[in-house]
Formats: structure tokens, C-alpha cells, sequence
């Protein structure tokens, strides 16, 4: 058999496109910036990075028995387990107080591996991992979305420099349910105003609208923003 290229290596090739293709259709449908040619492509070249390697241990390895093998098949599957971590990572995007991209991120992790195995003979492993990511990313999502989860909130502030204005509207918080997970503070001292900078979790959307009125209606401030 030609070790340069073959049927087996065809259908190796073709078979990391088709399921990395399949873990990206779902991203794809969900208007994703990595959807499906990103994750079949990402599956592909995993598979020829380490069908490459195979072929560089087979051509420059030494099998005579007489001294080491001085050729390691799995230095490149390595490298691309840590090299799709800069393409995955370009995938996460942080938008105000929430992040955006992990699960995006995750299917290229899990298509270069679905990729590797391929390239590596696994075909029955490869199959079942991508089995698994996609009724994870169809079925599970809806699942997920029936759980109740907190919600995570930032609150802007402009106000007048009044004394205790920060404590006042912390009590506003509080009676709304609204659990502080952190703030800042920004001091314009010739304008004699403030701006309250205060991320927020909640467990429910329903107070958003009287926390709203409720800070709005303290004495000096001039403005508030829901992000």
C-alpha cells in the first residue's frame, strides 16, 4: 500500500469533513462567526496533521530494532491539541457583563479532536464524539434553557455628588433582590457629579423594570443605563 496516499487516507479526510462538518452545522444555524466550514476545516487539518505524522513514523522511523525509533507520531496530535486553543480563544468574545463564545470554542476543541481520531483510525471513537456533541449542542440547549439560572446585570449611574447617594442605592438594590458582585466609582470633582459603574446578579428579569424606577427616582440622579 502507498503510505503517501491511499483510499483509507481518503476516506479518512472525507469522514473528519463530514462530522466536523456536522458538530458546525448547529453553530451555523445559530449564527455563529465559527459555524460550519470553520469546524470542518478544523477537523480536516487535524486529521492530515496527524495522518502527516503516521506517515513521517512509518518513512523515518527506525525499525531495525538496533537503536530508538527517533520518529514520535504523537508530537503533532500535541501540537495541535495547543494549537487550536489560539483559534478557539478568538471565538470567545466578552460583550459588557457577560461572555460570549465558550460553547462555539468547545466544538473546535472537540471537532480537532473528533479530527485527530479520524487520522488516527479511531473512526468508531470519532463517530460517537460527534454523536454526543451534537444531541449535547440540539438537546441539551434545550434542557438547559428550562433551568432556572441567575442573570447578570450591569447598572450605570450618573448622579449628582451627594453624600451618601452610593448607600442609598445599594438599599435600592437590595430591596430588588439584586446581589452585588462588584462596582466602581468614577468622580468628576470640578462637575460635582458621580457615576456608579455596578454589575448585578438576579435570579429573576422581573425587578429589572423597579430597580429602573426605583433608582431613578432618588434624589440627584440624572440618568441610568441597563447593560
Amino acid at each position: 500500500m502507498d503510505v503517501v496516499f491511499s483510499w483509507e487516507i481518503a476516506f479518512q479526510l472525507l469522514l473528519a469533513s463530514l462530522l466536523g462538518g456536522l458538530i458546525g452545522l448547529e453553530r451555523e444555524v445559530h449564527g455563529r462567526p465559527a459555524g460550519f466550514r470553520t469546524h470542518l476545516l478544523v477537523s480536516l487539518g487535524a486529521a492530515l496533521f496527524v495522518v502527516t505524522s503516521v506517515h513521517f513514523y512509518q518513512r523515518f522511523g527506525n525499525f531495525s530494532g538496533q537503536g530508538p525509533v527517533g520518529v514520535d507520531p504523537g508530537r503533532i496530535a500535541a501540537q495541535v491539541v495547543a494549537g487550536i486553543g489560539f483559534l478557539g480563544a478568538g471565538a470567545i468574545i466578552r460583550e459588557k457583563a457577560s461572555i460570549r463564545g465558550l460553547t462555539t470554542a468547545a466544538c473546535l476543541w472537540v471537532a480537532a479532536a473528533v479530527g485527530v481520531a479520524v487520522g488516527g483510525g479511531m473512526y468508531l471513537a470519532a463517530i460517537v464524539v460527534t454523536f454526543l456533541a451534537v444531541v449535547n449542542l440540539i438537546f441539551l440547549k434545550k434542557l438547559e434553557n428550562r433551568l432556572k439560572k441567575d442573570i447578570y446585570l450591569r447598572i450605570l449611574v450618573w448622579s449628582d455628588d451627594l453624600d451618601g447617594q452610593l448607600l442609598r442605592i445599594e438599599m435600592v438594590l437590595a430591596e430588588c433582590s439584586m446581589e452585588v458582585v462588584s462596582m466602581g466609582i468614577e468622580k468628576d470633582i470640578l462637575a460635582r457629579d458621580i457615576r456608579f459603574e455596578v454589575d448585578v446578579r438576579s435570579r429573576t428579569r422581573g425587578e429589572f423594570q423597579l430597580l429602573t424606577d426605583r433608582i431613578a427616582a432618588l434624589e440627584g440622579v440624572r440618568r441610568i443605563r441597563l447593560e
